[in-house]
């Protein structure tokens, strides 16, 4: 019944927090900018988050470009679209570096005693005003070869990989974050074109997906991480994704379609979601303090998520000649 990943406040556990991580219903916490301070400091996190919540799953955004949590000495990264504009001049150079890349995040991520980064993106790069860089490219065969690439080398340094934002934010304009999404297009128009990368992810075993919370109202009438139509119907039973389903941040302003926090809690279970990220700790305040539902969870599609780090020391990794040879081969992408 362990279904919510929550965000923290700080660099260490409030004593709320503790609270809340002992709590039946919490699996788990995602990293963000504000809980970073140094590997040792972030490590010392992850091992207290794991004291109050045994199997703790812990998670973070750690794309690279924009959107990277965790700053020096880690490495910074390139956005993902570098690598889709070099795959136009050198498309096996760019597979290459796509690998680098996710070996090399997941590396550094790994090391410091966290499971998962929620990547790569699979959405397309076609216009999206949140999306834009963090995609590979607007080209679905360059987004599948890169990105098949990309979980190759998360794979490699012992990380599972989690596409998003299914079925796929990267066409459509406005930001969830701070307003309502509405793509129109029909289920056959999305499946030829923003639905093809994530297609071929679930073909190669990819072992998560986070859903958008875009309304595709010719498929169903509620944003997609509140849809059944889009978890059970599309995505289990066309698609054959048996992996885990995690919404993407119920705080976001599209998320309230779905009504209060408890009743976007209800609706994200109701409709497939295994895992439900609430990313502020004032709306994990309003979740907690609502009647939480006791709810069974497929803990072997959840466990799958789970790292399996090569080197769970930084210190030992910040030194790695791997570490150092992978910074090396994506120098040249500026």
């Amino acid at each position: 019944m362990s279904y919510l990943i929550i965000g923290l406040e700080g660099l260490s556990l409030t004593d709320q927090e503790r609270e809340w991580l002992s709590h039946p219903s919490v699996g788990g916490a995602i990293f963000f900018k504000r809980n970073w301070q140094s590997p040792e400091q972030v490590a010392g996190l992850a091992g207290a988050v794991r004291d109050c919540c045994p199997g703790a799953l812990l998670m973070i955004d750690q794309e690279g470009g924009r959107v990277q949590r965790f700053g020096a000495p880690l490495s910074t990264l390139p956005p993902l679209a570098l690598l889709g504009r070099l795959f136009e001049d050198n498309p096996s150079e760019a597979v290459a570096l796509a690998s680098a890349h996710g070996e090399l995040m997941a590396s550094e991520v790994l090391s410091l005693g966290l499971d998962l980064s929620l990547a790569p993106v699979l959405d397309l790069n076609a216009g999206s005003e949140v999306i834009g860089d963090r995609a590979f490219h607007a080209d679905t065969g360059v987004v599948e070869t890169l990105a098949n690439a990309y979980r190759k080398g998360m794979r490699e340094a012992g990380m599972a990989a989690c596409g998003k934002h299914f079925p796929g934010h990267g066409t459509v304009v406005p930001d969830t974050h701070v307003a309502d999404a509405i793509d129109p297009r029909t289920l056959d128009e999305l499946m030829a074109t923003d639905l093809k990368p994530f297609a071929a992810a679930i073909a190669d075993g990819i072992e998560g997906l986070m859903l958008a919370h875009v309304v595709y109202p010719e498929v169903c009438a509620k944003p997609a991480g509140f849809s059944s139509a889009w978890i059970n119907e599309v995505l289990r039973r066309q698609l054959e994704f048996d992996g885990a389903v995690i919404s993407d941040d119920l705080g976001m302003r599209a998320a309230h379609q779905a009504g209060d926090f408890r009743q976007r809690v209800e609706a994200s279970l109701d409709a497939g979601c295994d895992l439900l990220l609430v990313c502020r700790p004032e709306d994990v305040r309003q979740v907690m303090a609502s009647r939480l539902s006791d709810r069974a969870v497929n803990a072997g599609r959840i466990e799958r998520l789970r790292g399996k780090a090569q080197n769970p020391d930084w210190n030992l990794l910040a030194s790695a000649p791997r570490r150092q040879q992978l910074k090396e081969q994506l120098a040249c992408l500026t």
